[in-house]
Parts: C-alpha cells; structure tokens; sequence
C-alpha cells in the first residue's frame, strides 16, 4: 500500500461568489476580514479570519439568485455541501444572525449529546454551518 500524502492543514477554503462587496458583509458578520483582492484572472479576494480560517471568495458566479445545485434541486450531486465553523454558542450567533437581519436556514439541530449546528446561506446560497461541541 501506498503510503499517505503529508497533509498539514487546510490552507484556505474556496468560496464562488456573484458581488463581492455583499458576500465581504456576511463573511464579516462571522469574523472574517478582507485582506487583498481581487486578484489573479478569476478574480479572487482573500478573507481571513482570526482562528487561521483562510476564505478565497472567487469573483466569477454569473448569477446570486440561481440556486446552489448540491443543496437545491431534487438530484444529488457529488460535491461539497458545506463549511462548518466552529462556534463556541450556536444560541447567541443565531440572535447575531438574526439582528443583522440573517435568516439562519436550518436548526439549531443537536446530532449527538456533544454536538449542534445552525445552518445559514450566505448570500449566494453557499451554506455555512456554525457547528458547536460540547
């Protein structure tokens, strides 16, 4: 058998977004500060937040309103879903949410005794779940 690649960690999650100013205020409301960008052909804007989480909003979806087709139409695609975040109080980001006018999508669901998770769209239909353990 082979022997596994050397992973150290995940060096930045890529995130395609339609406007770029809208998707920087949600991402912000979770703590997520733009750094550069847009940059390179695509174009990107790198967002990086403070537990070392790296976001690389790429600037290229035609459309904001076309649904996400892993999560929205009847067929299932192979593919990633979603983010999860970990969050140390799901119960006071979903009033966060909710104050900056953000209709969480889903839960608060409890998947085991020591886990929950709140789910939310950002505002290209990207879902983001806020996972808390313990």
């Amino acid at each position: 058998m082979n022997e596994p690649i050397a992973i150290s960690g995940v060096a930045h999650i890529g995130i395609r977004v339609h406007d770029l100013d809208r998707s920087v205020q949600f991402y912000e409301l979770l703590g997520f500060k733009k750094t550069a960008g847009p940059i390179g052909p695509e174009p990107v804007a790198i967002l990086l937040h403070p537990a070392g989480i790296e976001l690389n909003l790429i600037l290229n979806s035609s459309s904001a309103a076309a649904p996400n087709i892993l999560m929205d139409v009847p067929e299932k695609h192979p593919g990633i879903t979603h983010i999860a975040l970990l969050c140390p109080d799901i119960a006071v980001a979903k009033a966060q949410l909710e104050a900056a006018g953000i209709t969480p999508s889903g839960g608060p669901i409890r998947f085991t005794e020591h886990a929950q998770g709140l789910f939310v769209r950002d505002p290209d239909r990207n879902v983001i779940e806020l996972h808390q353990r313990g």
